[in-house]
């Protein structure tokens, strides 16, 4: 990738999560990244393009594998691990204060576009399929029982993406405390 079509994506990204799609322009971005209009269609042949690149690299971002890692997992850590990977899921959309706005625009696409939808369907069951996998390994390892442990992934999803809407919507909860709580719940069940 080269460092315009990269300055490009990162403005997109930013004009899109403060103007919204249907009012950032081609022209706003070519203006914003310091670049002819011509230039930009050379990267992007429209602005949907944009808009789609910076969903998938989005999706990609999110995966259950850049927050979890199955083999770092040890009967000892196992608690606490899944608390620590969880809580970093937590604070990155903290960190990033165009994600939240960006993504409530993805999933208002998702009602229009199945294209969206179903990406955003497929992050959600890769996290239970994930979570279904750790818990998997966690009984293999003795740090938990496998008893329910469809049932308790997709719990841990259902956490994961409600903290994510709740901070979108700007909800001052105790999300660290949450995730936490849940975690030590399910743990504690399943040992």
């Amino acid at each position: 990738m080269n460092a315009t079509y990269a300055v490009i994506l990162e403005t997109g990204y930013h004009l899109f999560a403060e103007h919204g799609f249907e009012k950032t322009s081609m022209a706003m971005i070519a203006k914003e990244v310091g670049i002819s209009k011509p230039a930009l269609y050379y990267h992007f042949s429209s602005k949907k393009d944009i808009i789609d690149v910076i969903f998938d690299e989005i999706c990609q971002s999110i995966g259950f594998a850049n927050f979890f890692s199955v083999q770092d997992y040890t009967k000892d850590n196992f608690e606490e691990k899944l608390i620590s990977d969880g809580l970093s899921i937590i604070n990155r959309q903290y960190e990033d204060d165009y994600y939240s706005r960006i993504m409530n625009q993805f999933q208002a696409l998702g009602y229009r576009n199945p294209n969206y939808s179903h990406k955003l369907i497929e992050s959600l069951e890769g996290f239970t399929t994930g979570f279904v996998e750790l818990l998997r390994h966690g009984a293999s390892i003795g740090a938990v029982d496998d008893k329910d442990t469809l049932i308790k992934a997709q719990m841990l999803t259902m956490i994961i993406d409600s903290i994510d809407n709740f901070i979108s919507y700007k909800l001052e909860y105790r999300y660290d405390d949450i995730w936490t709580k849940a975690v030590k719940t399910i743990v504690k069940e399943m040992s």
